[in-house]
């Protein structure tokens, strides 16, 4: 199975593809959208097309998104629940299921410690799927999304077996 993870953000957003067989878990892609300092609109804009490209070059089969958390700021939360929306539009116009993951459960899935920071998220990443450059936080969010959707992919399949 081939995974789309993806780490909403306004001013950039990570996506991280992984191909799932069995327990092997491959490094497909991974990268950053940044959108510059245009208009808001344009930015979702950006977002949009930028994703779209990814899901059309690499053919995911279904995709993972963090959610949003609520920050101090509600304006900013406002406008991160927009450019997420923004990157499940391009999933789902794709025609890509999608789940998402709150981030206690996407660190939880991948270090084993739902508080854990973005540099030991940075760090297990690394290790486990050895991507051929160094990962950006963003990225390494969204590989750790793809990871934790496979993981609970695995685990529903076992549970649908035992049952």
């Amino acid at each position: 199975m081939r995974i789309l993870g993806v780490d909403p953000g306004s001013r950039c957003a990570g996506y991280g593809v992984v191909d799932i067989e069995g327990n092997r878990m491959t490094h497909i892609t991974h990268g950053v959208i940044a959108t510059g300092k245009g208009e808001f609109s344009e930015r979702l804009a950006v977002l949009f097309s930028s994703l779209s490209h990814v899901i059309s070059e690499f053919q995911p089969e279904c995709a993972a998104i963090e959610d949003v958390f609520m920050a101090r700021n509600a304006a900013s939360a406002l406008k991160l629940g927009q450019a997420r929306g923004a990157l499940i539009v391009a999933c789902t116009h794709a025609g890509l299921p999608v789940s998402a993951y709150s981030p206690t459960s996407v660190k939880q899935a991948v270090v084993g410690f739902g508080r854990a920071e973005k540099g030991q998220v940075q760090h297990m990443i690394q290790l486990l799927l050895k991507p051929p450059a160094p990962l950006k936080e963003d990225a390494a969010d969204a590989l750790a999304v793809a990871l934790c959707h496979a993981n609970h992919q695995s685990s529903a399949k076992r549970i649908a077996v035992s049952a």
